[in-house]
């Protein structure tokens, strides 16, 4: 290591990157006898001189860095000031006694950087030298900073002297509430709510805040004593004190005459500019509840923007929904304002309440489609039983594609409703496809015997769409017993229906020794889809007996198909395919070379390994990174097994 001489010749240096050079080598050093060299540095006009003698003086630390900075303290270019306090908060707290004395000197400024590097001290040394300052110093600025030091500071026993300078001038009150508040000590509740009486109306404002933020329980019963003398705007912040003291739920534990004023002046709150003021207010409110307090509340959530402003009135639905099924929503879906009405819909839905349900069932027809679509789509997630027969109407009255999904949703698979079958059969002559699948799932859902036999006639006719709708949902409701149906499916001129016939005979892969010889044919497709659907069945009902199927799937005239082969063939490591897997790895199409190569990393075993390193040094890069990677899964998989 250097020694501090050679250090402190660098440091005498003309040349920046050996004054820097320097720098470092006596921080990492920890010469002290090159402090002084380091501080006359820091008034350089190079930043990175700067800096590397800033990171110095900051490793080495105590007494001698302490003692050599706080010169600069009384430099006139400000930045070099400024650097200097930054290095004294930093360690300041291992010299306290040279930094202390600081707080009686004649220079103003030096008394308040000096309370200032205090406050970062983290040593309870300094709390006393700081209290004298902030109750004896004759500048304010001095004892302003002293308070917000011993707010930093954040010890407990600074209360004392705290809540003594509750009686200063305004400047310095504010420091001292927002220390108080830092500090959390319960003795300062009585002193922050004595200086009320004495204090401006900003002051005051800052200490209900405060009180507020502290969070004592005995806040309360002061602020309580206040508010009939306070004027509106302090009231509403108590208001807002009080709910965020006790919490929402809590506000219903004061006193009977405490909690009817208190409702009142909730109340009064909601109209209060400030938004914070009202969210504390109608969090109160949604507790106590009441019609003219949901209809308060209601009004500001009606005023709000749902895209600007999501979370408040996400949060505000939720008080409402917390005063359950009031007058103000009942009107609401009534009106002729819709996003009014919408907003009502939101907020029953999130009620637990039988009665949501006849509220929402008894508007529906009284609103506009948007608000209809709102009501039925939760109607659909809430209702029970009772609601049946609602939803029949709708099937036979109504129009709106929205509306007809949500009841075939209801009455198929939620309620499984029988009698509503044919209504729901009808719907797959609808206009909208995604009504059609809505009627399909719900025709699916109740299933049965004479719903199929509707779908085998539909299957009989010359539509190419009810004939595929009639294989998903036979296949759906009972594959085994559809069987013959199905087979004839898979002889169908569309490929479409062809590909549905096959997922539905792949549910009966572990339950019908007939599923494989109507899967196999199907490989000899003209359809590619169709080849590629059976080569993924395969992969998902795989047997031994699959294999050779698998392997002519490798010789298929679509790269897609041997692509589909390849994964399956590696997913399930079949070593008979390493051969016919190798012939692949120069094939022109580069996808299914780089699927062969990851199919020999998957199965493994030495034949693999072998063919992957045949391949390893190819020009093409994509196969080489390929090979590799494969060759590296092979090696951690016998890592792995040892």
């Amino acid at each position: 290591m250097t020694d501090c001489k050679e250090i402190l010749a660098m440091l005498k240096s003309a040349e920046t990157d050996v004054l820097r050079e320097g720098a470092y080598l006596a921080g990492e050093s920890r010469c002290e006898d090159a402090v002084p060299l380091l501080v006359e540095m820091l008034k350089s006009t190079n930043i990175g001189v700067q800096e590397s003698a800033d990171d110095a003086l900051r490793k080495i630390g105590g007494r001698e860095a302490v003692t050599g900075v706080i010169p600069l303290l009384r430099f006139d270019e400000a930045p070099v000031r400024n650097g200097a306090m930054d290095i004294l908060r930093t360690l300041g707290g291992q010299e306290l006694s040279s930094i202390i004395p600081l707080l009686k000197d004649e220079d103003v400024d030096i008394r308040i950087f000096a309370t200032d590097i205090l406050g970062s001290a983290g040593n309870s040394m300094a709390l006393a030298p700081l209290c004298d300052a902030l109750l004896k110093d004759p500048e304010v600025n001095v004892r302003y900073q002293a308070a917000v030091s011993l707010g930093s500071l954040g010890l407990p026993e600074a209360a004392k002297c705290l809540n003594q300078a509750m009686r200063d001038e305004e400047w310095v009150q504010y420091s001292v509430i927002e220390a108080l508040a830092k500090i959390r000590h319960g003795s300062s509740v009585d002193a922050m709510v004595k200086a009320m009486s004495h204090s401006s109306e900003l002051v005051v404002s800052m200490i209900i805040d405060a009180l507020g933020d502290m969070g004592n329980v005995k806040a309360v019963s002061l602020l309580l004593g206040r508010m009939e003398t306070s004027p509106t705007a302090l009231r509403n912040k108590i208001v807002k004190a009080i709910v965020k003291i006790l919490g929402a739920k809590l506000v219903n534990l004061l006193p009977k005459d405490a909690r009817e004023n208190f409702r009142d002046y909730l109340l009064v709150a909601l109209e209060d500019e400030e938004t914070e003021v009202q969210d504390a207010a109608i969090l109160g409110l949604a507790v106590m509840g009441g019609d003219d307090a949901a209809a308060g509340v209601f009004a500001i959530a009606a005023r709000l923007d749902p895209d600007k402003d999501q979370d408040r009135l996400d949060d505000i639905i939720g008080s409402l929904s917390q005063m359950g099924v009031t007058a103000v929503l009942k009107n609401a879906l009534r009106n002729d304002d819709v996003p009014a009405a919408l907003l009502a819909v939101e907020t029953l839905a999130r009620i637990s309440d039988p009665e949501v349900e006849t509220v929402l069932v008894n508007a529906f027809w009284q609103g506009y489609i948007t608000v209809q679509r709102a009501i039925v789509a939760v109607l659909a997630r809430i209702a029970g039983p009772g609601s049946t027969e609602f939803f029949m109407d709708l099937l036979h009255k109504h129009n709106d594609g929205k509306v007809l999904k949500s009841a075939a949703s209801f009455l198929g698979q939620k309620m499984r409703h029988l009698p509503a079958a044919g209504a729901l059969f009808e719907l797959l002559d609808h206009q909208y496809d995604d009504v059609k699948e809505a009627g399909l799932e719900a025709c699916v859902a109740i299933g049965g015997e004479e719903m199929q036999q509707r779908f085998r006639a539909l299957f009989k006719g010359e539509d190419e769409t009810k004939r595929l709708m009639a294989v998903y949902a036979l296949g759906r409701i009972d594959a085994n017993a559809n069987l013959e149906i199905l087979k004839t499916a898979l002889e169908d001129a569309s490929p479409e229906i062809r590909k549905h016939a096959l997922e539905a005979i792949s549910t009966l892969c572990y339950q019908n020794d007939e599923w494989q010889n109507m899967l196999a044919p199907r490989l000899l497709d003209e359809n590619r889809d169709v080849r590629q659907t059976v080569v993924e069945i395969m992969g998902r009902c795989f047997s031994p007996e699959i294999v050779p199927h698998l392997l002519n799937a490798l010789g298929d005239a679509d790269d897609w198909v041997k692509v589909r082969a390849l994964e399956v063939l590696g997913q399930r490591k079949v070593l008979a395919a390493i051969p016919d897997v190798m012939v692949l790895l120069g094939y022109p199409n580069k996808l299914v070379a780089i699927r062969a190569i990851e199919c020999l990393g998957s199965i493994g075993g030495t034949a693999a390994f072998q063919g992957l390193l045949s391949i390893s040094n190819s020009e093409d890069y994509e196969l080489m990174e390929a090979a590799e990677a494969a060759i590296n899964r092979i090696q951690e998989e016998q890592e792995r097994e040892l």
